[in-house]
């Protein structure tokens, strides 16, 4: 005889996994399932086209107002000021794009009065930000102020010969624009400012110097490629815009989701603005550009953008012309579907 217990079935001590008999679980909900006809669907069709062809019509006019000025100072827009007949982009390729600088001007023409908020931009192109590898090269922690060590994501920028932490560490803070530009407007500097171009919630959340930072970033390795410490950037505001509070670097660091890109540099200081209180008046102005930034290696191109806003935000048609593109489709399909449903009921009409 055995001298094992009896035991039940495996299967009636086992849980049953079958979800318990509810409307909700058995899928016994009463649902509404709409037979679409020709009498609810045409009208959607008319209702669409109807309402869609003038918000498009708006959203472009509207787009079509704001001014926007663009200039590609890559190479031929940029002579060197030294003389001759040499691009800045020569410049920094002759010296091996090793912390080489170069100085140009370019007269730029305003055919308009750009009136109220201006607005300042950097464009690159051809330079992809949205690279896997470049996006995930810094170190959040390190942004908040924290003390290393500092992630690895950062490699190759995470620490210097010497051992101590890159400060910024990563790809993206090695690579930040660092081109200066200036404008001026029959011979008087137009003011520009960059406080309040980054987004509050990253000044306020995720970006944040530590306890002591003079100290910490005198003491810390700048980035190779940087030219000035964290705590040397910006030194027109008194150091309340430096280290990782700088709006520039900030601007910088939120990374672009497509190769052509533009990024706010600067915006028009109307604060006792004198000849500029209403925007910037038509005329010849001078652009004097400091071209550290190098692009031609990898057939990238860079631009001086000026531009104005309006309600909808910066000049781009493309949503106003997809508005109207949609209703226009959707009138062309009402106007063919409306023919054929009458003809079908025609034909289909029972004899008298």
């Amino acid at each position: 005889m055995s001298n094992q217990p009896a035991t039940e079935d495996n299967h009636d001590e086992q849980k049953s996994k079958k979800p318990a008999d509810t409307a909700f679980k058995q899928q016994r909900l009463p649902a509404w399932q709409p037979i679409i006809t020709a009498d609810t669907a045409l009208p959607v069709f008319l209702i669409i086209g109807l309402l869609f062809i003038p918000i498009g019509i708006v959203l472009v006019v509207t787009s079509e107002r704001v001014l926007e000025y663009d200039l590609d100072y890559t190479d031929t827009n940029c002579i060197s000021s030294t003389g001759g007949n040499v691009t800045c982009a020569d410049v920094l390729r002759s010296n091996n794009f090793t912390g080489a600088s170069c100085n140009c001007t370019k007269t730029i023409t305003l055919e308009q009065s750009y009136t109220g908020e201006v607005y300042f931009y950097y464009g690159l192109i051809n330079y992809y930000q949205n690279h896997r590898r470049y996006v995930k090269s810094r170190d959040d922690n390190q942004l908040l102020g924290k003390a290393p060590p500092v992630s690895a994501d950062c490699q190759p920028f995470q620490t210097s010969a010497n051992g101590t932490a890159y400060t910024p560490c990563g790809a993206i803070a090695n690579s930040k624009f660092n081109d200066t530009l200036t404008l001026s407007f029959n011979g008087t500097s137009v003011p520009l400012t960059n406080i309040g171009i980054a987004w509050t919630t990253d000044k306020a959340v995720k970006f944040q110097n530590p306890a002591n930072p003079t100290t910490y970033f005198t003491n810390a390795s700048r980035p190779p490629n940087w030219q000035k410490t964290p705590w040397d950037l910006d030194t027109s505001n008194n150091n309340t815009n430096n280290g990782y509070q700088n709006e520039d670097f900030i601007v910088w660091m939120r990374t672009a989701a497509m190769p052509t890109f533009r990024k706010l540099y600067r915006k028009l200081n109307l604060t006792n603005a004198g000849t500029f209180q209403n925007g910037l008046p038509a005329g010849n102005y001078v652009l004097t550009v400091q071209y550290n930034y190098p692009v031609t290696s990898f057939s990238g191109r860079k631009q001086f953008i000026i531009s104005t806003t309006s309600w909808m935000g910066g000049k781009n048609p493309f949503l106003g012309w997809a508005y109207i593109a949609v209703g226009i489709i959707c009138m062309i399909a009402f106007v063919i579907f409306f023919a054929l449903h009458k003809t079908w009921k025609i034909q289909n009409r029972p004899p008298t």
